[in-house]
């Protein structure tokens, strides 16, 4: 998933003219510095505004770059009359070098104007036509992928509101922007929902929490009891992680894990010898931690700041549709057990209960000791 990289830029609000204007007076100076023929300033600027049934894009690109990819001279293509014949070739330079897809579908652009500006550089005008709002808009941008150091510097607007700014580097060429309209909810909806469903049943170690915590069965109250707790506590830190309110090293949160693994299978083998039952308690002080390790998957698929809320309740909502199918069929299958082969179910409880203490160690020691090669 993407990471979004906040700045605070001195382009924020200036035209694309003006920015232009700076990189010419900064390649001037630099220019002084270094040897002509080298490029000291491998940037381009992007601006993207979102309508109703249109998203227009303007892309301001410096001719020393765009004029190769062109086969071309930059002297060539800074000429008003040479640069509109070069409007087919530019088209499918950027058809195949600049992605744009809205709600999962790709669409490619018009070029609507091309101009010189500030004599070093080129700025392109595009339009993509639209059927229905646009809910989520994703943007691949390779401009000129034989420069590594190329970045491109994107604003995203909704009307005259500046909404979004990253930085597309060749390490991360791609964004991902959810609007603020309805279809925009629905795009979040169906992203992080199923993102929480995964993550549960791609996590082993939640998994094998929850199933501790049932081994030893009970009424269908308590059950609640025990998921409720679970489910309040890890929603509270991966809340206050998520929004960055508070944060705990993974290095500490995944040992940490493993240890709440194997407190819950020790507690099965102590509870048939002392005949009490904590594990409510149990699962509402490691629910605390275990939310910290959901947190660190939601970051990995990048917290739209747009639809923050959203997105985090969309995320929880997945995590908890997971935990109640993974808690409806184990405690369905431990019921039947017991029913039907009633002497069975203590030595199930004290097998799976030396298992889940044994994974429970084994990635206790992995993740203390073997951090780093996990990485």
């Amino acid at each position: 998933m993407l990471n979004r990289t906040r700045l605070n830029r001195p382009w924020i609000g200036l035209s694309v003219r003006n920015l232009c204007g700076l990189a010419v007076i900064l390649a001037s100076i630099l220019g002084s510095l270094l040897p002509v023929d080298a490029h000291q300033v491998p940037y381009s600027h992007l601006d993207l505004r979102s309508g109703e049934r249109l998203l227009e894009v303007t892309l301001v690109v410096h001719a020393v770059e765009l004029a190769p990819a062109l086969g071309i001279e930059p002297p060539q293509l800074l000429a008003a009359t040479p640069l509109a014949l070069q409007r087919d070739q530019i088209r499918e330079l950027l058809r195949q070098r600049l992605r744009l897809s809205v709600d999962g579908r790709r669409i490619d652009p018009s070029v609507t104007e091309l101009q010189p500006v500030a004599e070093e550089a080129v700025r392109l005008d595009l339009q993509y036509t639209l059927t229905v709002p646009a809910g989520r808009i994703e943007l691949e941008c390779r401009l000129f992928p034989d420069d590594p150091r190329h970045q491109t510097f994107v604003n995203i607007f909704e009307g005259a509101t500046l909404r979004q700014q990253q930085v597309l580097t060749a390490a991360r060429p791609a964004l991902e922007y959810f609007s603020g309209t309805r279809q925009g909810v629905r795009e979040v909806i169906l992203k992080f929902v199923p993102g929480g469903i995964e993550h549960i049943f791609v996590g082993p170690d939640h998994i094998l929490f929850l199933v501790g915590l049932l081994l030893l069965g009970g009424s269908l109250r308590r059950l609640l009891m025990i998921v409720t707790a679970f489910t309040i506590a890890h929603s509270i830190t991966l809340s206050l992680a998520a929004l960055d309110l508070l944060n705990i090293p993974a290095s500490i949160v995944e040992p940490a894990i493993a240890l709440s693994i194997v407190y819950v299978g020790i507690d099965n083998l102590m509870v048939e010898k002392e005949g009490r039952d904590l594990r409510a308690w149990i699962a509402f002080f490691f629910g605390f931690i275990h939310g910290f390790g959901f947190a660190g998957v939601l970051r990995e698929f990048g917290l739209p700041d747009e639809a923050l809320g959203w997105s985090l309740f969309s995320f929880n909502l997945g995590v908890e549709i997971g935990q109640a199918l993974i808690v409806a069929v184990v405690a369905t299958l431990l019921q039947v057990i017991k029913n039907r082969w009633p002497k069975l179910d203590p030595p199930i409880v004290k097998v799976l209960s030396a298992g889940i203490i044994a994974a429970g160690i084994y990635w206790f020691i992995t993740r203390t000791f073997f951090w780093r090669q996990l990485l």
